[in-house]
């Protein structure tokens, strides 16, 4: 029998205008997907004229100009409904979606969905079950005294994986489910007998725990700071706080 992480995955990634997710705007998207390890990906890209300006901190990153995004990227609304219905497809094909820092990229996209189509992305997904791998919440509760920051490049790093061309949504997106098969691989004595089902309810769980124990990190060190334990998606703020 194929153990799960040797199977059947996707992976979606995005690169963005900043790190607010109530605020910025998707600028780039991925979505990867591979019928086995080792197998040849399928790789759907979208690129996006978010129609605000893009901080020249976030070009830094990515390198993706505004003249850029005018010239070569489609307008919003109608790449929030492809991507939307791009996951829904590979949720009801039964694939895992990979996705490194789940409640950033996911909590992105269902807040582009409502800003461009007035709905959230769970309508996209009320017919499919939703099974999310996210390598960071994997990692850290796999290991968790490991020092050391655990970004997708530092853990492409310590679980060799090959990361080319980092801060491109398809690289990054492929990077990260090869990091997952990775991590898998190197604690199969603790994940082969979980189903990605049974995990995505479990990180849900350590997400939080993680979440709680950074806030108290924090809170010792003086710098006080609220944590979003919400895994894999954050749910919309209130009107009046948004």
């Amino acid at each position: 029998m194929t153990l799960w992480y040797e199977g059947p995955l996707a992976s979606f990634d995005t690169e963005t205008t900043g790190v607010d997710v109530e605020e910025d705007r998707i600028v780039s998207a991925a979505l990867v997907v591979q019928d086995a390890a080792g197998s040849r990906p399928r790789v759907s890209r979208w690129l996006v004229n978010p129609g605000v300006p893009v901080p020249a901190e976030a070009i830094a990153v990515h390198g993706l100009t505004e003249d850029h995004l005018r010239c070569n990227g489609r307008w919003p609304a109608p790449v929030m409904e492809e991507i939307g219905r791009a996951l829904a497809e590979q949720c009801a094909a039964g694939r895992p979606i990979v996705v490194m820092n789940a409640p950033f990229d996911l909590t992105m996209l269902d807040r582009e969905l409502r800003r461009h189509r007035a709905s959230p992305l769970a309508r996209y997904l009320e017919n499919v079950p939703l099974c999310v791998l996210d390598p960071r919440v994997l990692d850290k509760h796999l290991d968790r005294y490991r020092k050391g920051r655990r970004t997708l490049t530092d853990l492409c790093a310590q679980y060799g994986v090959e990361l080319a061309g980092a801060h491109d949504a398809a690289a990054d997106a492929t990077a990260a489910l090869e990091l997952v098969r990775a991590v898998a691989r190197r604690f199969a004595g603790r994940l082969e007998r979980l189903s990605p089902a049974e995990l995505h309810t479990l990180q849900a769980v350590w997400h939080a725990a993680q979440a709680r124990g950074l806030q108290a990190w924090f809170a010792r060190n003086g710098t006080p700071e609220a944590v979003d334990p919400a895994w894999p998606l954050r749910p919309e703020l209130p009107a009046a706080a948004a």
